[in-house]
């Protein structure tokens, strides 16, 4: 299958996907095909799948594969789809890597294990890694510490872009890490490292500032993806008020979601509410939503959903 590869040149808003289940905890392949095409409407310029709040460590190997090649033949070509093929050991990365990039991915996003404690260790298992997806696979390094406990500094990323030509963007979820973000883009500016793309996670949770230190764009999920969008693209525009007023009035919302171990089953409550997907259900184990809890956010529902008519009238 023919496919447009990822590059350092990636930007805009990369919607990071839930997987969508059943009532019963199946794979929801209708749900799948709707939320795609709701992302691609919403302004998304790439898709990533089968990362962390996609719930890849629930699914069996050939329903990561399965929900792949759904993701893949609804986008048809689009927009390039990143998939998360990080794993324990290299033979199932490099066994997932293999089967997404043959049926379309334009490249894979690798997180480090938990267990790297060195500079040294982490830029090896990179080197390790590219040699298991094979050095023509572009791939993304997912720099998430609050999830791995693993910390890249500045120097650690541009030493993995060096040795790994293949490397072509870093999704960024450092927190606190904008001052990692102008480390990075003054370093390329001087030529100690040739200049990736940079796209931001955490929800959206800084996404302004990390536009203004000099990100490309957000690789996360939010349920009105259509911000995310709105967001960057003022703040590429130049329209720096608007931009931030378009976010503070998502804030609370976004604030709500990026809760620890709760923000996963926020967002698919809110898509579901949003006729995006049938059903909230998240594998086992999962938290459940608490009536006061489901109550609070359809409160921030109606709030957003205030300003937005709001701002169409004015």
């Amino acid at each position: 299958m023919e496919e447009t590869l990822l590059t350092s040149a990636a930007e805009g808003v990369y919607v990071i996907c839930p997987t969508p289940f059943e009532s019963d905890g199946r794979l929801d392949i209708a749900s799948t095909d709707r939320m795609v095409e709701a992302y691609l409407k919403a302004g998304a310029t790439g898709l990533t799948i089968l990362g962390i709040m996609g719930e890849s460590p629930k699914l069996a190997a050939e329903e990561s594969l399965t929900f792949a090649k759904q993701v893949m033949s609804t986008v048809a070509g689009r927009v390039p789809v990143v998939v998360g093929v990080s794993a324990a050991g290299f033979a199932a990365m490099s066994g997932l890597s293999r089967k997404v990039m043959d049926v379309g991915a334009a490249g894979v996003m690798i997180a480090p294990p938990s267990t790297l404690r060195t500079d040294d260790q982490i830029v090896s298992y990179y080197a390790d890694a590219v040699e298991a997806i094979g050095a023509d696979t572009p791939f993304v390094i997912q720099d998430y510490p609050l999830a791995t406990n693993v910390v890249m500094t500045p120097k650690v990323i541009m030493r993995i872009i060096e040795q790994s030509p293949s490397c072509v963007m870093l999704k960024h979820e450092d927190w606190p890490g904008l001052d990692k973000i102008t480390t990075l883009r003054r370093a390329s500016a001087e030529g100690q490292v040739r200049r990736v793309s940079i796209l931001c996670g955490n929800g959206g949770l800084f996404l302004p500032f990390e536009m203004e230190r000099g990100a490309d764009g957000a690789m996360t999920g939010y349920a009105y993806p259509e911000m995310l969008v709105g967001v960057v693209n003022l703040i590429k525009q130049g329209r720096r008020q608007e931009a931030h007023d378009l976010f503070d009035r998502h804030l609370p919302l976004v604030r709500y979601e990026t809760q620890p171990n709760l923000g996963l089953a926020v967002r698919k409550y809110v898509l579901k509410k949003r006729g995006i997907i049938a059903s909230d259900t998240l594998r086992k184990p999962g938290p459940k939503l608490s009536p006061e809890t489901i109550a609070e956010i359809d409160w921030l529902m109606e709030r957003i959903e205030r300003s937005q008519q709001g701002s169409l009238a004015a």
